[in-house]
């Protein structure tokens, strides 16, 4: 058993004799910046009883460019810190961008990649981080966007709807292949979960065709109309249902009507109406039979409902024409991308009024202003630090900064 009076650190002081007796005895020649034993750092000058020949390291820490990110070192006699960039947060820049969300107005943070962030911008909101005011008067629908996630508005739940309601629109599409998949236009239902047995109303597009389907809790009534004139611009969707007996009118084509199974002749929904998409990653909790797959691509405008034969058409919500929530959806015609300007080859990249820079290799960034460091997770090939050895840019190259119980190159050996 051995117990240490005391730890030397850098060199040992001697005897004469003792150091005959052992040999030639070299003392460390270099910087100690950090030194912990077990859990607890000591503080090399202050907390020392004794020492010579020891001075202040002359490598200033910003030399090592600790900071990641694209984050500047600064330093004084004392201390040094990292300057972080707006989307970049923690001690050398070095957190993941949603941990501390820079996303602004209540936009929804995805990180894009483990250092970038994307925001998906509410409604009335566009821009890089969601900051930019939008007027909004015929929304623009993304689609399900490369994150997951579908653009959409959602207005308080439609009264009196139970047993009469008619509906009118306008849309136009993205392009003639998105007339071809399986969009949502609209949904409202009894719990907004589209579980069997809930009464539900929606309508869609699939396969170029018009699709308006309810439930009024005793079987599903759909009407399909034919495929959709994809010379015209803009479709105009004229609907309706009066306790079974629904009908449904596209364009200059033929009214269809339809009558629901079963004997139940009242629609009990509850749940907000939502508008493009749906609040969830993906519309897969619609209801079997109808399930939009994908939430809807292009504008959507002119919504209107009444609820009663003598009243006037009216737009949902509450006040009237103004949604409770959205999620990507911008100004039919206007692109977010003009206002952006992707450097070193990055190509902006935008979804409703959800906006962000698709970096080349070797950039990153909100613009792809910032190069990506040796130490960054994204470059190829990776560091090589191990042991949770920290990595450490340098002019040429980096050095792996080795955890107490490690040493070596690359904090390789024990």
């Amino acid at each position: 058993q051995i117990t240490f009076g005391s730890i030397f650190l850098g060199n040992v002081p001697v005897h004469e004799e003792v150091s005959r007796c052992v040999g030639q005895i070299h003392g460390f020649k270099g910087c100690v910046r950090d030194f912990q034993v077990n859990n607890k750092e000591l503080f090399i000058i202050d907390e020392a009883l004794g020492g010579r020949n020891v001075e202040n390291c002359n490598v200033p820490i910003c030399d090592y460019h600790p900071c990641r990110n694209g984050g500047t070192c600064t330093s004084d006699a004392e201390n040094w810190f990292c300057e972080c960039p707006k989307l970049y947060s923690g001690k050398l820049c070095q957190f993941v961008t949603c941990e501390e969300n820079p996303c602004g107005n209540g936009a929804t943070c995805f990180p894009k990649s483990r250092r970038d962030a994307v925001c998906l911008c509410p409604y009335g909101r566009s821009g890089i981080l969601c900051s930019d005011v939008i007027s909004i008067s015929q929304p623009s629908f993304s689609g399900t966007d490369v994150f997951g996630y579908t653009s959409f508005l959602a207005y308080s739940t439609i009264p009196d709807i139970t047993f009469y309601y008619e509906f009118r629109l306008k849309f136009q599409l993205v392009n003639h292949r998105s007339a071809l998949r399986d969009n949502l236009i609209f949904f409202t239902g009894q719990k907004g979960q589209g579980l069997n047995g809930d009464d539900f109303l929606v309508l869609g597009l699939r396969h170029g065709r018009v699709v308006y389907s309810y439930n009024l809790g005793s079987g599903t009534a759909t009407i399909i109309s034919k495929p959709l004139d994809l010379t015209l611009s803009i479709h105009v969707i004229h609907l309706g249902r009066y306790l079974q007996k629904g009908w449904l009118k596209v364009d200059d084509q033929k009214n269809k009507t339809v009558t629901s199974p079963g004997k139940l002749v009242g629609l009990n929904v509850f749940s907000q109406f939502y508008l493009g998409g749906y609040h969830e990653y993906t519309p897969e909790l619609l209801p079997k039979g109808s399930r939009f797959k994908n939430s809807f691509q292009g504008c959507i405008f002119d919504v209107q409902v009444r609820t009663n034969m003598n009243q006037e058409f009216k737009s949902p919500g509450t006040p009237e024409g103004h949604p409770n929530s959205g999620r990507s959806v911008g100004q039919c015609k206007d692109s977010p991308c003009s206002l952006i300007k992707c450097r070193n080859g990055g190509k902006c990249m935008e979804s409703g009024s959800t906006v962000y820079c698709d970096c080349l290799t070797g950039w990153k960034g909100a613009f792809c202003t910032e190069t990506v460091s040796v130490c960054d997770p994204e470059h190829d090939p990776p560091h090589l630090c191990k042991q949770g050895g920290t990595c450490v840019p340098l002019p040429n190259g980096y050095t792996c900064h080795c955890p107490l119980g490690s040493t070596g190159t690359y904090c390789e050996q024990g």
